[in-house]
């Protein structure tokens, strides 16, 4: 196997609560975020495309996200009208949405699939077809360090609270059960699902992050090997004294610190052999949560790619159980 890069022994994982602080007024910034990208919010559309996969039925979506910026998406469901479970999915780092009908399985278990894109990514690994309109001060390339400086400038900021509103909308759509929202997604999907539902209140009623990224700052940084945390660690060697202030914007959207707001069914899970996300990033994040049902799954023998459709069969089947489905 070509990734043979470990973190810590299983025991200290399975014991690792790092105790990171919370920046002060950490809510009330999350708050005011919200409140003006919902002040701003413009019409969301839902429009039918042709697509290969004629058995689902498969809608362009665009909804508003952060300082109204339109945002680009798909919905795949089955076909009629009858009010659905829904599971909204987040996209990995440098993805975007794809085409239509890629991404198909959610809608195939019989739920509402809605896939967010990803503003200013989707040309690295998948189609992406929403733009960042924002600028930025001196930045490493990628966007780990788009407005890093500055937790009001930050990119993550941005993306949060589009994956937060489009949380908003999904309950608004025809066809879907409002009471039965899930969020999910895989590395920089699974930061993002951990966000939303910390940040939608009991708008979401399950979390499944798959291999989270965005977890654990201060570790991630000085510890992981590969892409993209390394973004930060390079920002970090030429911008030699702002750490603290990295650190301090960091602290806004790191996983591992939102997680303590998360109170619905969990479902995780960790490659214990990830050099790209590591292993103790998942668990700070898991040990956080203030869940009463959470669970985590361990993939010993895998790297980034997790347990792949492995554990989508596992997910299906602990989502249907907690949707009494």
């Amino acid at each position: 196997m070509a990734v043979t890069f470990t973190d810590m022994p299983i025991e200290s994982l399975r014991a690792y609560r790092p105790g990171l602080a919370e920046p002060a007024g950490l809510d009330a910034f999350w708050t005011e975020t919200l409140r003006e990208a919902r002040a701003a919010a413009g019409p969301t559309r839902v429009t039918p495309v042709d697509a290969p996969m004629r058995a689902l039925s498969i809608s362009d979506l665009t909804f508003t996200g952060f300082d109204g910026d339109e945002i680009r998406g798909w919905v795949v469901r089955p076909h009629g009208d009858e009010a659905l479970p829904a599971v909204i999915e987040y996209i990995g780092y440098g993805g975007g949405r794809g085409l239509p009908g890629e991404r198909t399985n959610w809608a195939a278990a019989g739920y509402v699939h809605v896939i967010m894109d990803t503003r200013g990514q989707g040309s690295t690994w998948s189609v992406g077809a929403t733009p960042d309109p924002h600028g930025s001060a001196a930045a490493h390339p990628g966007v780990m360090t788009r407005g890093i400086l500055d937790p009001q400038e930050y990119y993550y900021r941005r993306l949060i609270t589009d994956a937060v509103r489009l949380v908003d909308e999904v309950r608004a759509l025809p066809g879907v059960d409002a009471d039965r929202i899930a969020v999910t997604g895989g590395s920089q999907g699974g930061g993002l699902a951990i966000a939303a539902a910390a940040l939608s209140g009991d708008a979401t009623a399950a979390v499944m992050p798959d291999v989270p990224f965005l977890c654990d700052f201060p570790n991630a940084i000085v510890r992981t090997p590969s892409p993209p945390f390394t973004e930060i660690t390079r920002f970090l060697s030429v911008h030699r004294d702002e750490a603290d202030r990295v650190l301090h914007t960091l602290s806004h959207v790191d996983g591992a610190v939102l997680a303590r707001r998360i109170s619905v069914p969990a479902y995780f899970s960790v490659a214990l052999m990830d050099d790209v996300v590591l292993p103790s990033g998942v668990f700070a994040a898991f040990h956080a949560l203030a869940s009463d049902d959470a669970a985590i799954e361990e993939y010993p023998y895998n790297g980034h790619e997790g347990g792949g459709y492995r554990h989508l069969m596992k997910q299906v089947a602990w989502l249907d159980a907690r949707f009494g489905r």
